[in-house]
């Protein structure tokens, strides 16, 4: 409506939104619609590959996209996949979840259903983005965190971090591949010359997305081997510093140690005998500390 997505809840309009479509509703789109079970199968599948399909009447298009991020402790980033299926005159978007893949300015001048569909995969690509955006924040944060902690939970979390952005350039790439056949095929899925152009755009956008991603990879993986050792030298710092105070503690309890045995001692019956034992103590632990100072332990 006025080149707007518009709910209406009337399943006569051009654009069907089905989200985890139930036993009903999968038996509507592959009766009804003659929509393959296997792909739409695909298009609820997480680990399903990005694909492109020419059916008689109508196109079957797979792509991956980002899921939304959800602030937890393990700060995974998970990727799902989307089923766009373009008639000549209706298109079937089909989820696993509910989200809201009409936001944004790219959906306040559509023109066609083509057109719709090529806004849809340019709204996956700026989400990857988004979500890059999110992925180098936390990944500053723990940098910090890091810095001063000698924990595996930090670790952990940067390890489950490199792991999805492994997915990530995975599923990127998998789109690239169908963007490419796409425009290769355009003139059979009936692109105008202005969507042909904002095809390119998404080639290119999507292809720095990929780099993007590739450069995080990169940075995360030799930041992790960083880190890891940076870890290990706090503890080695802390190890000597237990060593240092366990050595400075050994001399007193030595001389004391010694005048605590039930056998004649010098200075047994000595009136100042409690205090010179104390002094020749506290001069064990100065001379601990002069030498760790002097050769700097």
């Amino acid at each position: 409506m006025d080149k707007k997505i518009v709910e209406t809840g009337n399943p006569d309009d051009p654009v069907l939104f089905f989200i985890n479509p139930d036993a009903e509703e999968k038996h509507y789109l592959t009766e009804q619609l003659k929509i393959d079970e296997h792909t739409l199968a695909s298009s609820l599948d997480p680990d399903e590959l990005s694909r492109l399909e020419f059916e008689p009447d109508h196109l079957a298009l797979i792509i991956k996209r980002p899921k939304n991020y959800s602030n937890s402790e393990t700060l995974s980033f998970k990727i799902a996949s989307k089923g766009l299926f373009l008639f000549k005159d209706k298109l079937v978007i089909v989820l696993s979840d509910d989200i809201n893949i009409f936001e944004g300015k790219q959906f306040t001048k559509v023109t066609s259903l083509t057109d719709l569909t090529l806004r849809i995969i340019f709204r996956s690509i700026l989400h990857y983005l988004e979500h890059l955006k999110i992925f180098n924040m936390i990944v500053e944060e723990l940098e910090k965190k890091i810095n001063t902690s000698m924990e595996n939970k930090y670790l952990i979390n940067l390890f489950t971090l490199e792991k999805s952005l492994v997915y990530y350039l995975n599923s990127i790439n998998s789109n690239s591949l169908v963007f490419e056949k796409m425009k290769y095929y355009s003139a059979k899925i009936g692109f105008t010359p202005e969507e042909l152009e904002f095809l390119d755009d998404i080639i290119i956008e999507n292809t720095q997305c990929h780099m993007q991603s590739d450069i995080y990879s990169s940075i995360l993986a030799s930041m992790m081997d960083a880190r890891a050792s940076i870890v290990s030298n706090n503890i080695n710092l802390l190890m000597k510093t237990l060593n240092i105070i366990t050595i400075g503690i050994m001399g007193p309890t030595l001389i004391v140690s010694i005048f605590s045995m039930n056998v004649g001692i010098p200075l047994a019956g000595h009136p100042l005998a409690f205090w010179i034992i104390l002094s020749l103590a506290a001069v064990s632990v100065i001379t601990v500390v002069f030498f760790w100072k002097k050769f700097k332990w």
